[in-house]
């Protein structure tokens, strides 16, 4: 009973946290959005795939790696060689962050012309670059944190380090930088770097505090079983990294080949992955943390060999969360038009959610499956099934976007999704011999939802206003909760822990 509060109170502690910073973050988002205009909203995107990129290199599997060898560690009661692991696990996110840095800033030249079109200076990726092996030693802590069930620390200093991003990326746009898409880049990548070094020296502070609890014995913990865990995830994270950054930079390039120029292909693209899609994952932000802390609590009952546990879990966890997505799905379709005005002051926006709305089930359900199948040891599965979706994902963006171009687009992200996360469940099926329960999981929610879009339609205010949207959404979540419990998608007891 005590390790399900604590991983309650972890959960809520991550859950409020990421919610509140990514409400700040979108906010900030739509800031940018309106401040630097969709072309350089584009152009940002793909500067960010670019740094995905880097940051796979410099991280290469740290924080899942520290995560589980210190969660097998306490699970087996082998408190000596936690110092000992955490102090391997940091001299491999250092030398890896190190070495992301000089390979980002050597290609810089390349990756400006290349990929960014000329627009965005080679200066300003140098600038990115050296935010990395700070961010490789972050991650590596924070998995540590997560281990020892001490998330607090972590999303404090996450809440710091937004806080003082957003203040200087404001500052460096409002007084020092000139109004182009150049200098708005470098603001806001000068401005990261900044909060990446502050949050990084908090972090270890907090990391030298905590570890004193733990005596290092006279024997050295084996490099070995840290690249046991971590080899094959930095291997499949490359491949898949690599893959995403091309996806990411083929999507304007066959938006040109559509017909559209360079301008409105990179200010289309920047609608969708820069505007609409950080709306479209939002909620996510409530199962993004439970999924992180699935990881070591899985881990534990794998060492274990605790079946009945992980079982019962799965079945559980099924549940909430396709509650939640439908939940989301609903929401989106009924208010898009609200959200559209009320965020963005552009109704255009409106048909973009509408139309992705239901690829929410799938993202959803691909983030909790692949937290569960990292802490059964399958994240090598996992990062496979991923590779499989992004070369499938270029393939069809080379034959689709040519020909019907941000609809095109469109499709893609609905193939990726439907794929990804059908492949992520049957490995977990398979590795864990139960059953999808179609009915209860999806039909059922299906009845729910549709007679709830039906009456809050006919009840919503047709008013473009934030203090009548949360009215609306009450009644939406009052009438979900009713055809829920009606149709017996949820019932009492599983509301209790």
């Amino acid at each position: 009973m005590r390790r399900l509060k604590v991983f309650i109170i972890n959960g809520t502690i991550l859950t409020f946290t990421s919610i509140f910073l990514q409400f700040i973050g979108v906010s900030f988002g739509v800031y940018i959005s309106n401040r630097i205009g969709q072309e350089a909203v584009g152009l940002y995107q793909l500067l960010m795939s670019v740094y995905s990129f880097g940051i796979t290199l410099a991280l290469s599997g740290i924080n899942l790696t520290c995560m589980r060898i210190i969660s097998e560690e306490l699970a087996k009661e082998s408190l000596g060689n936690v110092k000992g692991a955490i102090k391997k696990c940091l001299l491999y996110s250092l030398l890896f962050g190190l070495l992301s840095f000089f390979v980002l800033s050597i290609s810089s030249s390349l990756i400006a012309t290349n990929i960014l079109h000329s627009k965005i200076e080679s200066k300003t990726i140098c600038i990115m670059a050296l935010a990395l092996p700070f961010v490789s030693i972050c991650s590596c802590i924070n998995g540590y944190f997560s281990a020892v069930r001490h998330v607090i620390k972590s999303s404090l200093l996450q809440i710091v380090e937004q806080f003082f991003r957003i203040f200087v990326v404001t500052y460096l746009l409002n007084y020092v930088f000139t109004p182009s898409i150049n200098s708005a880049c470098l603001a806001i990548v000068f401005g990261s770097t900044l909060s990446e070094v502050l949050t990084c020296i908090c972090t270890f502070a907090l990391f030298l505090f905590d570890n004193k609890k733990y005596v290092k014995q006279n024997t050295s913990f084996p490099v070995k079983n840290i690249l046991r865990i971590s080899l094959p995830i930095s291997f499949t994270s490359y491949i898949r990294s690599g893959l995403s950054t091309l996806k990411q930079v083929l999507v304007p390039l066959k938006l040109e080949s559509f017909g559209l120029s360079c301008t409105a292909s990179l200010s289309q693209y920047g609608i969708i992955n820069g505007m609409v899609l950080p709306i479209i994952l939002f909620p996510s932000t409530f199962l993004n943390s439970f999924s992180g802390l699935l990881i070591p609590e899985f881990s534990s009952f794998n060492i274990k060999k605790e079946n009945t546990r992980i079982k019962k879990s799965i079945e559980k966890i099924f549940k909430y969360t396709m509650f939640f997505s439908f939940f989301v799905v609903g929401f989106f379709y009924c208010f898009s038009d609200n959200l559209s005005v009320i965020i963005y002051k552009n109704i255009e926006l409106s048909k973009y959610i509408k139309i992705l709305a239901p690829i929410i089930i799938f993202m959803y359900l691909d983030n909790i499956v692949d937290g569960i199948l990292k802490g059964l040891d399958k994240q090598v599965a996992v990062m496979i099934i991923n590779i499989v979706d992004l070369i499938s994902s270029i393939i069809f963006i080379c034959i689709l976007l040519p020909i019907y171009g941000i609809v095109g687009y469109l499709i893609v992200l609905f193939i990726s999704e439907i794929l990804n996360a059908t492949l992520s469940i049957f490995v977990l099926l398979h590795s864990v011999k139960i059953k999808f329960d179609y009915k209860k999981l999806i039909l059922r929610p299906i009845l729910v939802l549709f007679f709830t879009v039906i009456l809050t339609n006919i009840f919503k205010f047709e008013t473009y206003s934030t203090f009548f949207l949360v009215l609306d959404g009450l009644v939406f979540a009052v009438f979900y909760f009713l055809f829920s419990f009606m149709f017996k998608f949820i019932r009492k007891e599983d509301l209790k822990l």
